[in-house]
């Protein structure tokens, strides 16, 4: 039985613009041994070609093959559900390039789903017109619910901040296809060809990563060089099944890859 990785990016390659100790070696060791892994990611705005540079400058040398965005599963997601179908996008790069490459036509009136992701160049005035495509009957998919740091400085308001301003002006509440929706975590197991029984998820936050991947079944591992912290991980109803500090401390194999062995053949001699 083979085994592979669902990894976040952000808090566990990197904080920011700052590679975390001993990330890089972590990714070539499973490069090495030929581990399969995919980067997966709730940013719908940078495509995979941003996602793959940005990872260069920090040291990491992948293909645009090891990540997978919340964009991707999107795009999927309505390819599956209505080939050939039409969408008004609020969002941008990742997300429009996905949609395209599944045969969504994106259009600007009557749309049969509005399609919210990350950006900052959509207007009060798209948002307003996105309410009344959606009042109109049109479906509302935000392609995740990640907050906003609540930082001064921060240059973007947070798309969970924007979809509960169109929930709330609808009265609709917005599917959602990014982490820890299983569309996106059976999407990316399947992208990487695993099985259930084969996928672990490495991630940062207790709410996205450890979650989803808890609710399909997959084993977990936590770091703590991003957002969950040790201390409060008492306070959830579901646990990990490894907390490291960071992933430079993740050693191979995992203890739950060891192979099960077979039980002996029982012969029965009355045959």
């Amino acid at each position: 039985m083979k085994h592979g990785l669902l990894i976040d990016m952000d808090g566990v390659i990197y904080s920011g613009e700052n590679l975390i100790q001993g990330a890089d070696k972590f990714i070539a060791s499973l490069l090495k041994n030929n581990i399969p892994f995919t980067f997966m990611t709730n940013n719908s705005q940078r495509t995979r070609l941003e996602a793959v540079r940005k990872l260069k400058r920090l040291g990491i040398n992948v293909t645009e093959d090891h990540v997978y965005t919340s964009a991707m599963a999107t795009g999927k997601f309505l390819g599956d559900q209505g080939p050939g179908s039409t969408a008004y996008v609020l969002g941008e790069g990742g997300l429009l390039t996905s949609l395209h490459e599944n045969g969504i036509t994106l259009v600007d009136t009557d749309p049969e789903f509005v399609v919210l992701g990350e950006g900052r160049n959509f207007t009060l005035e798209m948002v307003q017109r996105a309410v009344d495509m959606i009042l109109g009957g049109a479906k509302f998919i935000t392609t995740n619910r990640d907050p906003s740091p609540k930082k001064p400085g921060w240059n973007n308001l947070g798309i969970a901040a924007t979809t509960a301003m169109i929930e709330e002006a609808t009265g609709r509440k917005a599917f959602v296809t990014g982490k820890p929706s299983p569309v996106m975590m059976r999407s990316a197991r399947k992208y990487l060809g695993l099985e259930t029984a084969e996928t672990t998820v490495v991630g940062d936050t207790m709410e996205t990563d450890i979650q989803g991947g808890v609710q399909m079944g997959y084993k977990t591992i936590l770091v703590l060089s991003g957002i969950a912290r040790k201390e409060d991980l008492s306070h959830y109803a579901f646990k990990p099944d490894l907390v490291v500090s960071s992933v430079e401390e993740i050693a191979f194999p995992l203890k739950w890859w060891e192979k099960v062995k077979a039980e002996p053949e029982v012969i029965d001699s009355k045959a």
